[in-house]
């Protein structure tokens, strides 16, 4: 680790290095002043906000698995009821990413960690029993989504052991770690979905593109597979969610085939024939069915906002919204015995936490965790209002508008741009923007430009290859909202991202120059073309599709040519950039060339880099110092 440190420091050159830098822990403080102790104090309160979110219902059914943080790190533990006291079971350094019950043991849980958030997920099996975790992988590979079968100790995840690049099927067993490879070879991204009830097949997807995957019924003995819908020449999105029917004869799942929206469809495996079950505006983003084979329940998104339906599986068409407060939906569950439905929900005034209704009767939801706030008042906290702004070509854009309370001068804004690109701005709970707009007196806007997941699959390729502009010329228009705002001062405008949304940042540092004050890129693509060639093999076609392949001349070019990195001479507003060294999807070097163009060039910027994470920060300590150093740097250059 040493080693890659000087390393990825050896790539900025004399006038970099020439800049203050200094080590705290496993920070690299480069450029950056600093911080005054008051801002570390006003965040500390919104910094230590607790949440919780649901890992799934206790194989010994004794409440709730879910995962939230005490120390520095997120960890797995139990509720045992509404209300109770949350039992941590995991005491590992690393955070650990999730878990899962198995349904034919009350004796432990599976749960998956990564290493300095370099994302090569390793799956462990932990013995309630002895207290002792045995790692289920080969310890180096990149491990995914793990499934329990129903039965037998087994377990179905893909895994990239092969060739470092695609994931192949496997299935593993508690007891044995010599996992077992399903099919000879299969090549980019597979997730497994659903076993049958008898274990007999799985159903597992081929991922593409967002707008294009495929979706097979997999023979665990034989390793026959055959696809459920097939449509030769015709792009599908599958919802990223399927499930056997009780009887094991259909599939239930989400498809955009004939349609904008992801809609819910019931298929029969024999026949082929299918069934839509709801015809909405908006996409059903998730659906799960109960082992006792009497219930069906799904998501939709509304604009961003979650709303929550049950069905009997009897007459599916009779689906019931159930009564959730606004908020966006995480993982839901049923239990073992079909008598719970249970899901996480986070708002922008509430941090997520862990609810459940009872059925059949589902009117009023059970609360099982209450997280702390830090001593914060909820009702301080802002809920955003839904805004529409017309871009460059008259197209709307939908933004989230989070409106400082006080009021009579005009204040200053920060644009929060997500990542993706085929992410969404959602209205769940944000420390930092509540932190913002409360304590800094600045409004956020967080637009969904074009290319963002939620509003149809139109909408959703507007920004591929070569129209990634419009992307970025959405964010020029939402300043031109902003300068006709009488609340808002169009001369104080900063620029806030990360991943793709950090790529957004240096785009509108090197497009908009004259009207933005400052940026924070937190591990941001700064030129497509060494970013393809440099994130991990098994990412690198599935961002081909999204960006462009970088290996045709005409798109390599044009990738070239849009890049911040080779527009970097036009920023002229001081930056803040942010890295994980171990980041495995937009490498170190991505910020280590920006960083070093930009102060060639006399620009301002600051620099982060933390040694012990990935693709963003996820240890406390970490996110402590960088938030307490974004409001400074806010403070600096935007607020001034």
């Amino acid at each position: 680790m040493k080693f890659r440190h000087a390393l990825v420091l050896s790539l900025l050159p004399a006038v970099a290095l020439a800049q203050e830098r200094k080590e705290k822990g496993n920070l690299v403080i480069d450029g950056i002043p600093d911080i005054p102790a008051d801002t570390f104090d006003r965040m500390n309160q919104y910094q230590n906000a607790r949440s919780a979110t649901l890992v799934d219902w206790d194989g010994a059914d004794k409440g709730i698995l879910i995962l939230t943080r005490f120390g520095d790190t997120t960890q797995l533990h139990r509720v045992g009821a509404p209300g109770a006291y949350r039992e941590q079971l995991t005491f590992t350094r690393e955070p650990v990413a999730g878990g899962a019950a198995d349904p034919s043991s009350a004796d432990g849980f599976y749960y998956g960690q990564d290493v300095g958030g370099g994302e090569f997920e390793q799956f462990y099996w932990f013995d309630a029993k002895t207290g002792r975790a045995t790692l289920l992988t080969d310890g180096k590979s990149r491990n995914d989504d793990i499934l329990p079968a129903n039965k037998g100790g087994r377990f179905a995840y893909v895994s990239t052991r092969r060739n470092k690049k695609d994931f192949d099927i496997y299935v593993g067993k508690r007891d044995d770690v010599k996992a077992t490879r399903l099919v000879k070879e299969v090549e980019g991204q597979w997730h497994p979905l659903d076993w049958s009830a008898d274990d007999a097949r799985l159903l597992v997807s081929r991922e593409i593109s967002i707008n294009e995957t495929y979706v097979y019924v997999l023979d665990v003995a034989s390793g026959e597979i055959k696809e459920i819908n097939p449509k030769p020449g015709t792009k599908i999105a599958y919802g990223s969610a399927a499930r056997f029917t009780p009887d094991g004869k259909g599939v239930y799942y989400s498809s955009d085939e004939d349609s904008e929206t992801l809609r819910l469809v019931r298929q029969d495996l024999a026949t082929g024939k299918k069934t839509v079950l709801t015809d909405l505006k908006w996409d059903v983003d998730g659906l799960t069915v109960s082992r006792d084979g009497k219930w069906l329940a799904y998501t939709v998104n509304e604009g961003g906002a979650s709303a929550l339906y049950l069905a009997p599986i009897a007459q599916p068409t009779k689906a019931r919204r159930l009564a959730v407060p606004p908020g966006v939906i995480g993982k839901f569950a049923f239990d073992r015995a079909g008598k719970r439905l249970a899901y996480s929900l986070s708002s922008a005034r509430s941090s997520s936490d862990v609810y459940s209704f009872d059925l059949p009767a589902a009117q009023k939801p059970v609360q099982w965790t209450f997280s702390e706030l830090a001593g914060l008042a909820r009702d301080s906290f802002v809920t955003p209002t839904l805004i529409e702004y017309p871009s460059f070509d008259g197209k709307p854009i939908p933004a989230w508008y989070y409106k400082p309370r006080a009021a009579g001068k005009r204040v200053p804004v920060v644009v929060n741009i997500h990542g993706g690109p085929e992410a969404q701005s959602r209205p769940s709970f944000s420390a930092v923007l509540q932190y913002l707009v409360n304590e800094l007196g600045v409004a956020v806007l967080s637009p969904n430009v074009r290319g963002s997941a939620g509003y149809g699959k139109s909408y959703l390729l507007l920004d591929n290859g070569f129209g990634r502009e419009d992307s970025v010329k959405d964010i020029g228009g939402l300043l031109d909202w902003i300068a006709k705002q009488p609340e808002l001062d169009a001369g104080r405008v900063a620029v806030y991202g990360g991943s793709y949304g950090g790529f957004m940042v240096l785009a509108a540092l090197t497009t908009f120059p004259d009207r933005i004050r400052c940026g924070i890129d937190v591990v941001g693509i700064s030129n497509f073309v060494s970013f393809l060639e440099r994130t991990e093999a098994y990412r690198r076609d599935l961002r081909r599709a999204e960006y462009g392949d970088e290996r045709e001349p005409k798109m390599r070019e044009f990738l070239q040519r849009i890049s911040p990195l080779t527009n970097a001479g036009k920023i002229k507003s001081p930056l803040f950039v942010v890295q994980g060294l171990n980041d495995p999807r937009v490498p170190a070097n991505e910020s280590e060339q920006i960083v070093a163009t930009v102060r060639k060039n006399g620009g301002k910027v600051w620099y982060l880099l933390a040694k012990d994470e990935g693709h963003g920060f996820k240890k406390k300590t970490n996110r402590d110092y960088f938030d307490a150093a974004a409001s400074a740097f806010f403070e600096t250059y935007l607020l001034k």
